[in-house]
């Protein structure tokens, strides 16, 4: 049993999908959540009914993470606010679904803004919280397939998560010695709000089962967030710059 009682997180883009299914899985666990949201203020309510249904302390934060500015205002209010931050879970995502031959620099700023950039804003905000933690600091990142295999409409996703998980290894190299863990979770294709929008989604959802070596079982988000539990947990302390899959053996299935 994972135990992070006394622990507070903040988990970006927590509102729906795999950041909802993370931030209510850490409170299941013990800990007091921070929920962050840009534009889903109705579903960031809901998670954080759920979360206080568990008898956990919840917090709801409006921030744009691709925003320097609003990513300081942010940790402002945790630091007067709460006073305190053990981990960190960089979920939040966007990029838009196209070809790369019919995308523009606007496009690819924003992709890489909120899906890289952000994680360096938010790290360097919470650094002097984290530094403060009982345990070890925890930074976990979520990543997908698109980082290293290539998939219709997802070059620019996938070409940031790429680089997503080149800076967590660099920034586990600088914070190690801080008592500060950064890792990754690469997630398979879960069915969320967003993944039904990746043109032809039906009939990747489809495959799903031929790609997996776990039969009928198909990955959940809740899944993720198990993993996202386990490297947020003292019992994961030895884990270090890692990227962990989960996704059923899908990625290993030619």
């Amino acid at each position: 049993m994972i135990d992070l009682t006394e622990k507070v997180a903040l988990v970006t883009g927590s509102s729906r999908g795999i950041g909802r299914s993370v931030a209510i899985k850490l409170a299941e666990a013990g800990c007091d959540v921070i929920v962050n949201y840009v534009t889903s203020q109705n579903e960031a309510l809901a998670t954080a009914k759920e979360v206080q249904s568990l008898g956990r302390r919840c917090w709801i934060v409006r921030a744009d993470v691709s925003e320097e500015d609003d990513v300081q205002s942010m940790f402002e209010f945790i630091e007067q606010e709460i006073g305190q931050l053990d981990i960190l879970v960089s979920n939040a995502a966007t990029g838009g679904f196209r070809h790369l031959l019919d995308s523009n620099p606007k496009h690819f700023a924003a992709a890489m803004n909120t899906n890289v950039l952000a994680l360096i804003h938010l790290v360097k905000a919470a650094v002097p919280l984290l530094e403060r933690a009982q345990d070890r600091g925890k930074v976990i990142a979520i990543s997908s397939h698109g980082s290293h295999m290539a998939l219709p409409m997802y070059g620019l996703i996938g070409g940031s998560k790429a680089a997503l998980e080149s800076i967590t290894r660099h920034l586990a190299l600088e914070l190690g010695d801080r008592r500060i863990n950064v890792n990754v979770v690469k997630s398979g294709l879960v069915e969320t709000d967003s993944t039904r929008r990746i043109p032809g989604a039906e009939k990747m959802f489809a495959a799903r089962t031929a790609k997996t070596m776990m039969g009928k079982r198909q990955l959940e988000a809740s899944d993720v967030a198990n993993a996202v539990a386990f490297l947020a947990s003292p019992i994961s302390d030895l884990i270090q710059a890692t990227t962990i899959t989960v996704d059923g053996g899908a990625a290993a299935h030619v």
